[in-house]
């Protein structure tokens, strides 16, 4: 042991026991090797945050020459002076959020280092420099090269692939198809007695997370598939290849919806549950609320769906800071070859980003992945295929999006709720309010995510101060729900009850509803007291008019596909 009386430089040619390590060339290769990965690192995740910054500085300047005669040039320099400003705060959050990752990294790993010098220069047990370095080397190989192959390789196993024919074809519109999905569990049968549910994705982040790692026991969709509910998601079609999704309209997405429901309840008998998931869950509401599917949908599930945007703590604020004048779509709106226009994306997502740049400037989401490689162990078999699938979906599950739908966000985040309940929304020439819920009776389940920083807790449940909804808190943020708590097994599991409040998941909710229909449809003595199912037919019977609307358009382009027949695809 060496002596603890000697300091600075004299600990170590003063020693008796000091001597100068053996220096091998594998521990320059391996520094070598990390400088390499380091670069390549953080040139890969700069590239993939500054990409859609150069796509968002075209459509600046495009659409800033189209307006550089509109307004005076005082009003332009005033409009100039606040972004710069507004720049300039993210620029220093970006470098805080930077400069503070690299601190907590090194910081972790200088302790790390400092024991491999003495390791090493005073021949004790533990890591060595050498050891040091080598672990280094790996950790970054496997950020840089083993972890992005993973990524690509959890494809197979990530998302519905309805091109395997594994789920029904039930029915199509020109815009969507619903497919029936069947459980991932080959031994359960779906027991079509039972009360279905439709569950609309987001457009924002896809449909493909709903169906997390089916393989895996985790996936939302089939956890109800799982439970033998009649289970039908909707997936809209191919944008880029669609102009009638490319020119859809909220008005629109109501009639389809209409249309699917009333095919779910004539093969089941029974109203179906609304299940929207972020903001499928908000175009969930307004489809009700429009008066469109009454009698054929009797209960709502919206699961971290933003209902009044300006509450938001984190894009809320971020679009109030920006200046007025570039507060506006049309700075993110792409114009398609068959001049259609869209909403980018791409764009989108970026804007995700920067309302929280301090958490995800590509430095920040360097070190947060190598932190997480380096605390899991380096190598390929230690990679988790949740770590793998999520940041497959967070790469790869962005799209255009109709302008429609990306103006009725717009609108919700940029205007509040009226006191008395009034949206910010029009949909068939009349306005939206959520005190109809409350008229109607219906029972309507809000889930939200704990420590959600995308869609707040105060953003999902501002629906209370109008109706009486069930609430359910979820650990964890946004895609708990789709990812950790889909699993059965898991202690927030969806059709369990959990926590000190006892909350019920989105799936024993639903199950708790279909045993209330059954015990009252039981209760019925005569066939003329079914209220619930003569509505349902009566429903069934007004919708002919919705139904005649959409095959016109149909015909027109010759695609009407007929959906009285379940087929495979």
């Amino acid at each position: 042991m060496y002596d603890s009386n000697l300091s600075g430089i004299d600990m170590f040619f003063k020693n008796p026991n000091w001597a100068p390590p053996a220096v091998h060339p594998q521990l320059f290769k391996d520094q070598l090797k990390i400088t390499r990965n380091l670069i390549k690192g953080f040139s890969k995740y700069s590239n993939e945050f500054l990409f859609p910054f150069l796509i968002a500085t075209y459509y600046f300047n495009n659409v800033e020459l189209k307006k550089l005669m509109g307004n005076s040039p005082l009003e332009r320099f005033n409009a100039y002076m606040d972004l710069f400003e507004f720049n300039v705060d993210l620029m220093l959050r970006y470098f805080s959020g930077s400069v503070k990752a690299m601190e907590d990294y090194s910081g972790r790993e200088t302790k790390n280092y400092i024991e491999a010098v003495y390791n090493s220069f005073f021949s004790l047990k533990g890591d060595t420099l050498e050891d040091f370095f080598s672990r280094q080397s790996d950790i970054l190989e496997t950020v840089t090269q083993t972890f992005p192959k993973a990524i690509q390789e959890i494809e197979p196993e990530y998302g519905f692939h309805f091109e395997r024919e594994e789920n029904i074809r039930f029915a199509e519109t020109e815009r969507f198809i619903v497919y029936k999905i069947l459980p991932s569990d080959k031994t359960i049968r779906v027991d079509d007695d039972m009360k279905p549910i439709l569950i609309i994705p987001p457009f924002v982040l896809g449909h493909n997370i709903l169906a997390f790692l089916p393989g895996e026991n985790k996936s939302y969709t089939h956890a109800f598939a799982n439970q033998r509910i009649p289970t039908y998601i909707r997936i809209v079609k191919d944008i880029s290849t669609t102009p009638e999704v490319q020119q859809l309209t909220i008005e629109e997405d109501a009639l389809d919806t209409r249309y699917f429901c009333t095919k779910i309840v004539e093969a089941h008998g029974k109203p179906v549950t609304l299940n929207g998931y972020c903001h499928g869950g908000y175009t969930a509401v307004c489809n009700y609320l429009s008066g469109k599917i009454d009698n054929l949908v009797d209960s709502l599930i919206t699961c971290v769906s933003p209902m009044d945007g300006t509450l938001s703590k984190g894009l809320g604020n971020f679009l109030k800071n920006l200046p007025p004048r570039f507060n506006d779509l049309i700075y993110g709106t792409k114009t398609l070859p068959n001049g259609n226009q869209v909403a980018d994306g791409e764009l989108m997502g970026w804007v995700y980003k920067l309302k929280s740049i301090e958490d995800e400037a590509p430095v920040v989401s360097f070190f947060r992945d190598l932190f997480f490689l380096s605390s899991s162990g380096a190598g390929a078999q230690k990679i988790n295929k949740t770590a793998a699938a999520l940041h497959y979906w967070l790469q790869n599950e962005r799209c255009d999006l109709p302008l429609s739908v990306t103006q009725m966000s717009f609108d919700s985040y940029n205007k509040t709720v009226r006191d008395d309940g009034t949206l910010p929304i029009t949909m068939f020439g009349s306005k939206l309010n959520f005190n109809r819920i409350k008229e109607k009776k219906i029972p309507w389940l809000i889930c939200y995510g704990e420590t959600d920083d995308l869609v707040e807790k105060e953003t999902a449940l501002m629906p209370l101060n109008f109706v009486d909804a069930e609430v359910t808190c979820f650990p964890k943020g946004h895609a708990a729900m789709a990812t950790t708590w889909s699993n059965p097994e898991s202690s927030c599991a969806l059709q369990k009850r959990f926590g000190e409040k006892n909350y019920r998941g989105p799936v024993r909710f639903h199950l708790d509803l279909n045993y209330e229909l059954d015990k009252w449809i039981k209760n019925q003595s005569k066939p003329e007291n079914s209220k619930r199912e003569n509505s349902a037919k009566d429903a069934v019977a007004k919708d002919a008019v919705a139904k005649k609307a959409i095959k016109t358009k149909g015909s027109k382009t010759g695609k009407q596909t007929k959906t009285g027949k379940q087929t495979k695809t």
